[in-house]
């Protein structure tokens, strides 16, 4: 029997990885039916991806059984291709799970397509239900499987996995190659402590199960070997153990110390034991504050306690930890300006980035089932966005969305964290009011699109610049914006020159003898060359970003620096303006010694500063003259 699973993912990303589909797969290879081999196949698409070229591949393979894996950004074209697909093969069978299976199965399997479904942890149901299948039997009344019957649908449900290790490693036994994903997801544990009312996985009523620190470590040290570069721990609280989560800490930091890891953590467990933990690996933290409001969060099964949040998270900034916030804006009881607060409230914390969404009334939780007593209205189908509440206008969503918008492009996209605070502070204004003035400025401009996911970098940067001009423009002001323009060029071309690998540096062998003005030099791709008006390492050497302070203490002597990517991190230098540019005019086809001239440079001064910037990976030798050994004579 052949059957296929199909994974429809968001985009391409290093998070599309068809990890749920792989534990299938590899939990049944581990006992396969009696009855016969099952050649399985996974197939995986994106959202952008018409259904008709979906089915088009499905159906070259030639499948008798078709499974989906049903999420709220997928479950309509889900249906298009189970649709289609029934069309092209009657006789297919077809099945769904996922979250949407486990969510709503009454709505699902009303919407046709479908012979049945899986609901909740789906190992053990899907072993069953292929054994059946292979023999030609009915899967009805298997425990974990949803049929739709006269009276509505039918359901047993399944006792989930006591021991987490009895599935496979899809990673460990090759059915997902590690070296070919730009990224990983990476399950530790199933299942959630906590009871959070607009959250689905509060639904699992089996606890916290894990998989063993044996099988992490084996799986870490194949993660190390197969150059993996970022890792997405999928553990809704990765650090409720608070002895386990350090103990995965201290293994990656002696494994994998160069791999990037992703995790979502809760604020209550953290010490500064911990917080120096994550700082000495290389990760990002994703913390759910939602709201900064106690009331709002206690109607929805949470609590807060704002002094002990901003503790503990001071703890991630005194270690250097890179971290974020959730933010959600709708909850019932919020308001317009109570998402403005636990906006303020947010920024003020220096997160590294924030990310803010409506709330989403999710079929089979338990806010949904209250959604009419809080007279919530909310879109029926994917993705249930709340268009209203009493407490939150359809006009305060619009106004929400737009600050959202607002945020993600000036400060999250805008890598703004460093600066954002200190550059506010002279225009005594709160951040959610600048963010707003942001947002109406944004919409005077000429700019094709203001969705952040439309503009670049620099594009951002270049915003960014012409409002902040715009904003201290005045008299009062206008004496702070050098400081202010050198602080977003400094952290715009320190965030590139972040983002890109160092060039590999010839050795000082290689360089032997080389006569490097007779060689035509570039600037590396890498290296950031910004002149500013203030001298840049002054700026740096001050610490906090104090734009006051800046314009009464320093001399506006101005400055011309590269910021270029190391093996040891990024590096600021700062250099004579004739040096300067003569790194700018560095085009691969001149050599230096016709360009020194014009600039006041002697040969001997050129000489070396230039072998110290192609030391440095500042400047790049050609291929050509490292092979060749251009040498003094």
């Amino acid at each position: 029997m052949r059957l296929t699973l199909v994974a429809i993912h968001p985009a391409p990303s290093p998070q599309a990885v068809p990890l749920a589909n792989a534990f299938l797969q590899s939990y049944l290879e581990a006992s396969p039916p009696a009855a016969g081999p099952i050649e399985i196949e996974r197939a995986d698409f994106f959202l952008h991806q018409e259904s008709a070229t979906c089915v088009d591949e499905i159906v070259t393979r030639q499948p008798a059984v078709v499974g989906f894996s049903v999420y709220v950004w997928n479950r309509k074209l889900c249906a298009e291709i189970a649709g289609e697909l029934r069309l092209r093969q009657p006789g297919i069978i077809i099945f769904a799970g996922g979250p949407e299976a486990t969510a709503d199965p009454a709505g699902l399997l009303a919407e046709g397509g479908l012979d049945f479904l899986i609901s909740g942890e789906g190992e053990k149901p899907f072993a069953e239900v292929c054994a059946r299948l292979a023999v030609g039997a009915d899967v009805a009344g298997i425990p974990g499987v949803v049929t739709l019957e006269k009276n509505g649908i039918s359901l047993i449900p399944a006792q989930s996995l006591t021991d987490l290790d009895s599935i496979p490693s899809p990673w460990l036994n090759g059915i997902l190659d590690a070296a070919r994903y730009p990224g990983i997801l990476w399950q530790l544990s199933r299942g959630c402590g906590f009871n959070c009312d607009f959250c689905f996985d509060s639904r699992d009523r089996h606890g916290v199960r894990h998989f063993s620190l044996e099988r992490i470590e084996a799986e870490l040290r194949h993660f190390a070997c197969h150059g993996v570069s970022q890792v997405f721990v999928l553990d809704s609280t990765f650090n409720q153990d608070v002895r386990r989560a350090k103990t995965i800490l201290r293994m990656i930091r002696k494994i994998a110390p160069h791999i990037h890891f992703h995790f979502e953590v809760r604020s209550e467990f953290l010490d500064r034991e911990m917080a120096g933990l994550f700082a000495g690996i290389t990760c990002s933290l994703q913390i759910g504050l939602q709201s900064a409001d106690p009331q709002v969060l206690r109607r929805v099964g949470r609590s807060f306690r704002r002094d002990d949040f901003v503790r503990r998270t001071m703890l991630l900034n005194d270690t250097g930890a890179v971290f974020g916030f959730d933010l959600m804006y709708g909850l019932p009881g919020d308001t317009l300006s109570g998402f403005r607060d636990s906006l303020d409230f947010a920024l003020g914390l220096y997160p590294n980035h924030l990310d803010i969404f409506p709330l989403a009334v999710l079929p089979g939780t338990a806010l949904a089932s209250r959604a009419a007593s809080h007279g919530l209205d909310h879109l029926p189908v994917p993705p249930y966005t709340l268009t209203a509440s009493p407490s939150f206008t359809s006009g305060d969503m619009a106004a929400a969305r737009t600050l959202a918008m607002a945020c993600d492009i000036f400060y999250t996209r805008g890598r703004a964290v460093a600066w954002f605070n200190g550059v506010i502070h002279p225009l005594a204004v709160s951040p959610s009011l600048f963010l707003q003035q942001f947002a109406e400025w944004l919409e005077q401009q000429p700019v094709a699109c203001i969705d952040e996911t439309g503009l670049s970098d620099e594009q951002i940067w270049q915003l960014q610049r012409a409002f902040l001009s715009w904003r201290f423009g005045t008299k009062k002001l206008g004496r702070l914006l050098p400081a202010v323009l050198d602080l977003l060029d400094y952290h715009y071309h320190y965030a590139a020159a972040l983002l890109t690998p160092p060039p590999q540096i010839p050795s000082k062998k290689s360089m032997a003898g080389m006569r490097l003005l007779q060689i035509p030099l570039s600037l590396a791709p890498s290296a950031r060359p910004a002149h500013f008006s203030y001298e840049i390492l002054e700026i740096l050497d001050a610490g906090a970003p104090d734009v006051l302070n800046f314009a009464d203490t320093l001399e506006p002597c101005g400055s011309w620096a590269v910021i270029y990517p190391t093996a040891k991190g990024v590096r600021t230098e700062s250099f004579d303006p004739s040096l300067y540019r003569l790194l700018e005019e560095l085009d691969g086809r001149t050599a230096p010694s016709t360009l020194i001239s014009d600039l006041g440079i002697t040969a001997g001064d050129a000489g070396d500063f230039l072998a110290f910037a192609v030391s440095e990976g500042i400047v790049l030798i050609p291929s050509s003259a490292t092979s060749n050994k251009i040498r003094c004579r």
